[in-house]
């Protein structure tokens, strides 16, 4: 990748965090009375920074196909708060027993476990008040497809069901293909899910959303595959949370079953295969093709 990519790339990731961040601010106002709780937890890890990758995908997809900016922007704003719950709850003692997050305290440590998790709930239940509403589109039809794709990459058939299987590795040793699968359903579907909404957004052709289904398959996989590595190989000054929790939770990796170098290679075919993908687009998939890249060299 380009210093040029590079450079434009961050400053995109840059943008979207703005952008996403001045969306949420109105909607996730401070109320008055008791419950302000839970809001100020939810505006604590929603405002903790972070790549904010789901949302970008989501304003780069839209980008494809001239969707209103505003419309998307309030889509990524409902990927990242389905993001943000969820590594809420993964931080809890039932799951990951994280204590740190993006190099601040998690939530459940700077609140409390109970607060936590209904901060948690409420940014999922959020995030299909937001999808829901006329102001991300015009089209009944097309929040309902919003609603429903979100519902399924968020639920037992995505990410809550991955995390299940992830939870189960502990107990078992995982195939190879159990393995991607877990992958897959875990990170992978709400990666599918930011991508597909900008084809979504904007009445793409089966076969165009075809090509970005294959995509984002490839790069959510990617993505996982670099994390598992961080969780090896990272700085936890550097990636903002405890590192080795993998190997010491006994859980199968593809890392742990391939060995880094061939987990390294694996990554970075996957993220050439998700670039071939988006072969029929032209440079306005640019940035697309540069977070491929992105997602194997990052450190955090």
């Amino acid at each position: 990748m380009s210093d040029f990519n590079n450079d434009a790339l961050k400053s995109a990731l840059a943008a979207t965090s703005k952008a996403v961040e001045r969306v949420i601010e109105p909607i996730l106002a401070m109320p008055t009375g008791p419950e302000a709780r839970v809001v100020e937890a939810m505006r604590y890890s929603f405002f903790a920074g972070g790549k904010r990758l789901r949302p970008f995908l989501v304003l780069a997809s839209a980008a494809l196909f001239d969707v209103n900016r505003e419309q998307a922007l309030r889509v990524a704003a409902a990927i990242e708060c389905v993001h943000c719950y969820s590594l809420i709850h993964d931080d809890l003692p039932a799951m990951d027993d994280d204590d740190f997050r993006r190099g601040k305290p998690t939530a459940h440590k700077a609140f409390d476990e109970a607060t936590a998790i209904l901060a948690g709930d409420a940014l999922l239940t959020l995030a299909f008040d937001i999808l829901s509403d006329e102001a991300t589109h015009a089209d009944p039809n097309v929040r309902l497809s919003l609603v429903r794709k979100l519902a399924r990459a968020s639920g037992h058939h995505g990410m809550v069901g991955g995390q299940m299987i992830d939870l189960s590795a502990a107990d078992r040793t995982l195939e190879e293909a159990e393995i991607y699968r877990l992958q897959q359903m875990k990170t992978g579907a709400l990666i599918s899910f930011s991508v597909e909404a900008g084809a979504v957004l904007g009445h793409a052709a089966p076969n165009v959303l075809s090509s970005l289904q294959g995509y984002a398959r490839d790069l959510g996989l990617a993505f996982q595959i670099a994390d598992d590595l961080l969780d090896v190989e990272g700085d936890p000054d550097v990636v903002g949370k405890a590192t080795q929790k993998d190997a010491d939770a006994g859980k199968a990796t593809l890392v742990g079953i391939m060995g880094i170098e061939r987990a390294r290679k694996q990554a970075s075919i996957l993220a050439d295969q998700a670039i071939e993908h988006l072969s029929e687009f032209d440079d306005k998939a640019s940035l697309l093709r540069a977070v491929a890249h992105f997602a194997i060299f990052r450190r955090t």
